[in-house]
């Protein structure tokens, strides 16, 4: 199963529309995870945009180092969530060419990481509602229970 997954232009573009919170400017998508995590390259490295913890950093000043990283199964479980792929591909859980995986209950919201209740959904979509969550979250201070989350379906 290969880990990493190109999209398109436009499918970067409208899916990160709801991460224009954070300072995305400079920096190019490039490939993601099976679970909608965009790396980014920049003129000072490589950006890597957390879905599942709703955080940007720059983790690799070079492609070299980011390639070192990944190359080992430590980093490949820790940047690509390797063993939760194998896992739900074992389930019979797969993306297709235009998905990532998605958490019924996202865990920034008290959800379990967990193979068994990996479902598979449409990439724009996931980043973009994973982005809508994480910015009504970013303010919170940790341990806040969470009432109401709105998402906006990009409908008039």
């Amino acid at each position: 199963m290969e880990l990493i997954r190109a999209f398109t232009p436009e499918q970067y573009q409208q899916g990160l529309e709801a991460w224009q919170w954070m300072d995305l400017e400079g920096k190019e998508p490039v490939f993601a995870s099976l679970f909608g995590d965009v790396f980014l390259a920049a003129v000072d490295g490589i950006w890597w945009l957390d879905i599942l913890e709703g955080t940007l950093t720059r983790p690799w000043a070079s492609v070299d180092e980011f390639r070192a990283a990944i190359a080992t199964p430590e980093g490949r479980d820790q940047y690509l969530l390797a063993g939760l792929s194998y896992a739900a591909a074992e389930r019979g859980v797969v993306p297709g060419p235009d998905e990532i995986y998605d958490f019924p209950v996202p865990p920034a919201l008290g959800g379990a990481l967990d193979a068994d209740t990996l479902q598979v959904i449409d990439v724009v979509v996931g980043l973009n509602v994973a982005g809508q969550i994480h910015r009504q979250l970013k303010d919170l201070p940790p341990g806040t229970a969470v009432g109401e989350i709105t998402v906006d379906d990009g409908q008039a």
